[in-house]
């Protein structure tokens, strides 16, 4: 996935991004970074400081959550086209989770929460509608948690 046009259509099928033009797609590209990991790579660990979103261009990662005797927990593998550390660009939390690349050659694309802040504040319409989108998936998560009687 090396052309510019195969980004460009991966974030037009992304739910955060639902609402955005090609042109304000085209523009979180450019502060878009490529970053290229392998098997068994932390991208980052539970407890370090969140300041970037990743979107998974190729490959896979799988979601780790310490539990409270410290052993690690495998929660969910994401692929092609998920994003995870979506929260960074809200709020200057620690990271809830663990990461890691389960196979080699893992492509993400980074977005840094300062780069993402300074688009809003030139374009209000990509702010407010990634900001919308999140809000409805973080109700829907909620939502079903409340939902689940298992639910911790």
């Amino acid at each position: 996935m090396n052309d510019p046009k195969d980004l460009l259509n991966l974030l037009k099928a992304v739910d955060l991004f639902i609402g955005l033009t090609d042109e304000q797609l085209q523009r979180l590209i450019d502060i878009s970074h490529e970053l290229v990991y392998n098997a068994n790579d932390t991208i980052f660990a539970q407890g370090d400081d969140g300041d970037r979103l990743f979107l998974i261009r190729q490959g896979q990662v799988e979601i780790l959550v310490e539990s409270e005797s410290g052993k690690p927990r495998s929660q969910v593998y994401l692929g092609q086209g998920q994003l995870f550390g979506e929260m960074a660009l809200i709020d200057y939390g620690k990271r809830s989770a663990t990461v890691r690349a389960i196979r080699n050659g893992t492509i993400v694309d980074v977005i840094d929460r300062d780069a993402f802040t300074r688009l809003c504040d030139e374009d209000k319409a990509i702010g407010y509608t990634v900001m919308r989108n999140m809000a409805v998936d973080l109700s829907f998560k909620l939502r079903h948690r409340n939902l689940d009687p298992n639910a911790e």
